[in-house]
């Protein structure tokens, strides 16, 4: 077998479909219909990365179809093979579009099909702290569905990212495997032209959280292969247009493992007959180093299953909620005290249910001791809480502190899921987690309602309240330390984040004492202590030292950063951001949008199109990305004026922000009722009526100093 011929006929099936296609829409729909996968600020993405030629029409689509021609050159060198690959991509995604304009939604459930910018944004945090340590990406059909079954589960329990495209889909139906994005495992067509969007997601992983020029083909290669440890498996016969799609993969740094022999290509193509081994040499070629606490309990933990979601009618057991008081803590104590290991549950347990829906009131206190352990990391580690419990399939976990709801569905229940096996979780993981700071755990369990009650009383409310008292007390000018965070860098290589004790990490996830504890767990790691001294500005937030920190974590790409100004060398942003900002000049103020709102703002642009001109590790003055909690912070871009400057959010942002911008807003401007002054979607979106809005309400942007 001539595996360039082979590579080469199955470019030329995706070439006469693409055009017999191409031909058909034009014809069906002329040469100005809109061509564009869903929610995506990149049109078309992987066209745009490998070119810089953005596609938007149904008539562009024959230039689409010239610029993937221009990587055909059938030779007898391995990057003839390779770029054929690349054609054969560009191709499948002129495919796919097509079908995106033909139907507003060719993919229906469980096939996923295209992935939005947001859907890969929320990934961001995850991939970097290698909660996803790598992408599989499986084709074809195995030899039975309990092999299939297997080897998902398999990547399922290691925590990655799993695509399927094929008769592989079937059979992981058959076999009720748990997927969706929320669980990720995704099914993504049965045709192989489908690949394409997951070939999509490592582009966009590349602009987005990248920022590569689109068109620097070579750059967006060496991203992909470097930063996104992605593979294929190949089961049962393959047929060309697959081979195809693999030399695509390969050229972007993403081995093939394949079970039928073709050829092998060292370290690219490899062949795996052993369905037993697939799993193991796919993560050895591609360098991905696997860290799993093995649990000794009756359902699967792993960071796959953090997203899924208990549906009432899947409900065996329910704690908290509306029903009944839950809550939980996490208290440093005396070595003496504890007995490391031990599990206890004081109440009854899920097999004493009378009836189904079981509702009990619940609390878990987790008591740990170390040597290097502090009173300011209880809430740290109590905050995991919520993602150890989210592990446990079958199990999920809304709310922190006394506002906890937790659900056990009724398939983990009849595997045998009990009250201590949620006990042996939290022990493994804060153990395993926060190694350097915990010696000793111990996990109590109390669903007894009285005790819930009293020690709620006795001990949860004081310490919360303790623990407000010195979170009210840090803010930036009551410490001397700022710090660092490079955790983002292996997906945005420029970007730092300054962390303060009133502006957390962008992602939303790290907190100040977040970023003290990490440095604490791990000297050396993502998170450095940044002195606040050299003060140039403080009302933008500028010191000497900290620009230079900055300026050596980003290897000298941003020089200097002020962290409380969007106008002026403001911080950069990674890409997986909560929200990001933006002037609105015509009302003297910014819109601040949220991942999750896919409509176009009073900019005229969607998140996503904001995103991309902020993303990457960029300074863009104007635009900010940060997360939802700095909302409510005094020192939010307090160099323009502050919270005085937000003019519209989306509804569901507003509301959840509406608490701690009002308390803010009343300290610094004695206005009352601030947060019904910003306008949102359900009132305008055009800058017009958004303006009538705010001069109805008396907004005080209005009133302020020219922001431009």
């Amino acid at each position: 077998m001539n595996l360039f011929k082979i590579i080469y006929s199955g470019k030329d099936q995706y070439l006469d479909l693409a055009e017999s296609m191409v031909k058909k829409i034009i014809e069906e729909k002329g040469r100005d219909a809109q061509v564009k996968f869903p929610s995506t600020a990149y049109s078309l993405p992987v066209i745009y990365a490998i070119t810089g030629e953005k596609i938007s029409t149904t008539g562009e689509l024959e230039k689409a179809l010239e610029l993937a021609k221009e990587f055909i050159h059938e030779g007898n060198r391995l990057q003839d093979a390779l770029d054929a690959g690349t054609a054969s991509a560009m191709l499948a995604e002129i495919i796919e579009a097509v079908k995106y304009t033909m139907e507003e939604e060719p993919y229906k459930a469980p096939l996923q099909g295209h992935l939005t910018d947001a859907q890969i944004r929320a990934f961001g945090v995850p991939l970097v702290t290698q909660d996803i340590p790598g992408v599989a990406v499986i084709i074809g059909k195995c030899k039975d569905s309990e092999t299939a079954a297997e080897i998902i589960k398999d990547y399922q329990a290691k925590g990655l990212l799993t695509f399927m495209v094929g008769e592989v889909i079937d059979q992981a139906i058959e076999q009720n495997v748990k997927m969706g994005i929320d669980l990720r495992v995704i099914p993504l067509g049965y045709e192989i032209e489908s690949v394409i969007h997951v070939v999509s997601v490592a582009i966009r992983a590349s602009l987005i959280f990248g920022a590569v020029e689109p068109g620097d083909f070579e750059a967006h290669k060496k991203y992909t292969k470097d930063r996104v440890k992605a593979f294929v498996n190949v089961f049962d016969d393959w047929d060309d247009k697959i081979i195809a799609a693999g030399a695509a993969a390969i050229e972007l740094g993403f081995p093939a493992v394949t079970e039928t022999f073709i050829n092998e290509v060292p370290t690219l193509l490899l062949h795996q007959p052993n369905n037993e081994k697939v799993v193991e040499t796919s993560l050895e070629v591609r360098n991905i180093k696997i860290k799993v606490t093995k649990i000794d309990i009756p359902v699967g933990v792993a960071s796959a299953f953090e997203g899924e979601r208990i549906r009432k009618n899947d409900m065996y057991a329910e704690f908290g909620g509306s029903k009944t008081k839950a809550w939980e803590l996490v208290r440093m104590k005396d070595m003496a005290s504890i007995e490391d290991g031990k599990i206890e549950v004081i109440g009854p347990d899920l097999d004493t249910a009378d009836k189904i829906p079981y509702n009990l009131p619940f609390a878990v206190v987790v008591d740990v001791a170390g040597k290097s352990m502090e009173e300011d990391f209880e809430p740290v580690l109590e905050r995991r809480l919520h993602y150890f419990m989210n592990y446990i399939e079958g199990v999920m976990h809304i709310g922190q502190r006394n506002i906890a709801w937790i659900r056990v569905g009724k398939e983990s229940y009849e595997r045998g899921l009990r009250l201590p096996d949620i006990g042996k979780v939290i022990y493994a993981k804060m153990k395993a987690e926060f190694d350097t700071v915990v010696d000793k755990c111990q996990v109590t369990i109390y669903t007894d309602g009285q005790k819930v009650e009293d020690l709620e009383k006795e001990l949860a409310l004081p310490k919360y309240k303790a623990r407000d008292e010195r979170l009210a007390s840090l803010i930036d000018e009551n410490v001397d330390t700022f710090y660092s965070c490079t955790l983002c860098q292996s997906f945005a290589p420029a970007h730092v984040c300054i962390v303060t004790p009133e502006r957390l990490g962008l992602c939303g996830a790290v907190s100040w004492l977040d970023a003290k504890a990490t440095k604490e767990l791990d000297p050396t790691g993502a998170c450095q202590p940044v002195p606040k001294t050299g003060v140039e500005d403080e009302e933008k937030g500028i010191w000497t030292d900290v620009s230079k920190a900055v300026d050596i974590a980003s290897q000298g790409a941003v020089s200097r950063v002020s962290l409380y100004s969007i106008m002026e060398d403001p911080m950069t942003s990674c890409g997986c951001f909560e929200c990001i900002c933006g002037i609105m000049p015509e009302a003297n103020g910014v819109v601040i949008v949220n991942r999750e709102f896919g409509d176009i703002t009073p900019v005229g642009m969607t998140f996503g199109d904001l995103a991309s001109m902020t993303g990457g590790g960029v300074q863009t003055p104007g635009f900010m990305g940060h997360g939802r909690h700095f909302i409510g912070s005094k020192k939010f871009m307090s160099a323009e004026g502050g919270l005085a400057r937000i003019v519209w959010m989306p509804k569901e942002l507003k509301d959840d922000v509406r608490e701690r911008l009002d308390a803010a807003a009343k300290e610094l401007y004695d206005i009352d009722g601030f947060t019904d002054m910003i306008c949102d979607e359900t009132i305008a979106t055009e800058s017009e009526t958004v303006l009538e809005f705010l001069e109805s309400k008396g907004h005080p942007a209005l009133t302020l100093d020219p922001i431009m």
